[in-house]
């Protein structure tokens, strides 16, 4: 079975923040870039930041079990093993990282998941 990929273009407000967040916090790989734009290689995944200035997102949150989570997120699937170093990685720096998470326990879709806030 060939590994789905993704593609995701996203505004943000500072491409260096950004770019920090990415690929020196994360460990993802910078693709193609100029001052106003950058592509980031997130797991075999396609992210393109654009400088966007200040933007609104209404409904910040949502509701899914009784657990508040972000409207505004995207997610990549990796293996057990992938997933457990980077959540330790994470979890032991200074960033916004939620607790690990179950969501649909013992049913289709089951899945562990935790969050970090992109800075920027």
């Amino acid at each position: 079975m060939k590994k789905a990929q993704f593609h995701l273009a996203l505004p943000c407000e500072d491409i260096q923040k950004t770019k920090d967040f990415y690929v020196y916090i994360l460990g993802a790989k910078q693709g193609r870039n100029t001052e106003a734009w950058i592509d980031i290689n997130l797991y075999g995944n396609q992210l393109t930041f654009t400088q966007a200035g200040a933007f609104s997102f209404d409904f910040k949150n949502y509701r899914l079990n009784g657990q508040l989570l972000p409207s505004f997120h995207y997610g990549v699937i990796v293996d057990v093993e992938t997933w457990g170093k980077l959540y330790a990685r994470l979890f032991s720096m200074d960033l916004e990282v939620t607790t690990e998470t179950t969501y649909f326990p013992d049913k289709t879709g089951e899945h562990l998941s935790f969050f970090v806030k992109d800075p920027d």
